[in-house]
């Protein structure tokens, strides 16, 4: 199996990503989000305008995002690091591919209720309705992405 393929597998299995932004005066905050991947390229997730995630990517689009399974023994972890630059979807056609996505994969990750143009399910927090949560809808374009075991204390730049 190649690095690429245990990527992936990681990237399959994984549910949720830790997304980490900064501030405009370089105040960091990590936030687990719920993800849904297209092509292994690019993520999509739900956020509201208002989250420290959403606002510091809007002054600063620059994130670093890890997707890792944290039920596994210690020392056996294995990790996905990415460095991508986020975008909140403002165009009704990327508006729609993205709620496409997002909705096919809560679907199949057991959600009652697709996503839409109109309603959002109201799980989570993510109780909101219209066009002001479809804004929110956010995008990861990945430039860099490496596969790395996540045991020891090997802190070197993967």
């Amino acid at each position: 199996m190649t690095n690429d393929d245990i990527a992936r597998a990681i990237l399959d299995a994984g549910i949720y990503v830790v997304l980490a932004t900064a501030d405009a005066d370089g105040v960091p905050w990590a936030s687990p989000v719920w993800f849904a991947k297209e092509d292994y390229r690019e993520l999509y997730w739900v956020s509201y305008p208002g989250a420290r995630h959403s606002q510091n990517i809007a002054v600063r689009p620059e994130v670093a995002l890890v997707v890792f399974d944290s039920t596994v023994p210690p020392g056996t972890g294995q990790a996905v690091y990415m460095t991508a630059t986020a975008e909140q979807l403002t165009d009704a056609a990327a508006i729609e591919h993205g709620i496409g996505i997002f909705s096919r994969e809560s679907l199949l990750q057991g959600a009652e209720e697709e996503w839409g143009p109109t309603r959002s399910p109201g799980k989570r927090g993510f109780g909101c309705t219209g066009r002001t949560c479809m804004s929110t809808r956010s995008s990861i374009r990945t430039s860099h992405s490496t596969f790395a075991p996540t045991s020891g204390l090997d802190c070197t730049d993967p």
